[in-house]
């Protein structure tokens, strides 16, 4: 049995550090045996289908396969479709009436309590707001990511210590589920 996957990788191709072009990253899951090999932008999303393996082993894999190939390390999540899908349908803001800039998913590699969140104060960012869910955290930033206060505060090490996050705007992560339907 075939199943389609994501792979989201984390920090490449911003800033001009870490380059992978996804023409490389798409020949690289090729030759990883990977069939239906396609890419989303520049900024590390990958789509391909697998008969083998698991998002644990397959994240490793290929993470393993980027360092031996380009020379640096890029932290990678693989999530299949039914994930992917279930992450959109839980979300707990408004998406539809939302500017793709305001809504963003940090996606993590295991499971996360609310403890890790405990020191932050939600009141204090009003209105940003953010939600955890199932492997994924829900931030809603009204000013976008990159004046977010709150997703400063998400991203502080002793809340994601032990944990690969990244995160995706709400456009790039409704298009990964129609890219890994099946």
């Amino acid at each position: 049995m075939t199943t389609r996957y994501a792979a989201l990788l984390r920090g490449i191709n911003v800033g001009g550090s870490r380059k992978l072009p996804m023409a490389e990253l798409r020949s690289l899951l090729a030759d990883l045996g990977h069939q239906d090999v396609g890419t989303h932008l520049q900024s590390g999303q990958a789509v391909f289908t697998s008969g083998h393996g698991d998002e644990e082993s397959l994240a490793a894999e290929l993470a393993d396969a980027i360092e031996r190939r380009f020379g640096f390390a890029v932290d990678v999540i693989v999530r299949d479709h039914a994930y992917l899908r279930a992450v959109v349908e839980a979300c707990p803001f408004p998406a539809a009436g939302l500017a793709p800039k305001q809504l963003h998913v940090t996606y993590y590699s295991a499971p996360v309590d609310a403890g890790r969140f405990a020191e932050i104060d939600p009141a204090g960012y009003l209105p940003e707001e953010f939600r955890l869910g199932d492997r994924a955290l829900y931030l809603y930033a009204p000013d976008g990511l990159g004046r977010s206060k709150l997703a400063e505060a998400l991203a502080r090490p002793r809340v994601t210590q032990g944990l690969i996050a990244t995160s995706r705007n709400w456009n790039t992560v409704r298009k990964l589920v129609e890219l890994t339907a099946p």
